[in-house]
């Protein structure tokens, strides 16, 4: 955060009441709270796992590796 809009806030924030304080720092925290929640419901990589069909377009990773790689040696030894 800036330094210019923290020192904004702290400003706008010293005319409050004690009550209005209390129901500023209530809906800080929720709004902090929901921030980390959103952040951790992110799902990893790893939770993916699986959820495709093996082999995925038809071909074996490995088959799809060693294709690739012969058609690449044989696109350099044409040139």
């Amino acid at each position: 955060m800036s330094s210019a809009i923290y020192a904004r806030i702290l400003e706008e924030t010293r005319g409050l009441s004690c009550e209005e304080l209390d129901e500023l720092i209530q809906a800080l925290e929720e709004r902090k709270i929901h921030l980390g929640s959103s952040l951790a419901e992110r799902p990893r990589w790893k939770d993916l796992r699986g959820s495709a069909p093996y082999p995925l377009c038809g071909e074996d990773a490995q088959e799809w590796v060693t294709r690739t790689r012969r058609e690449s040696d044989e696109r350099r030894e044409i040139r």
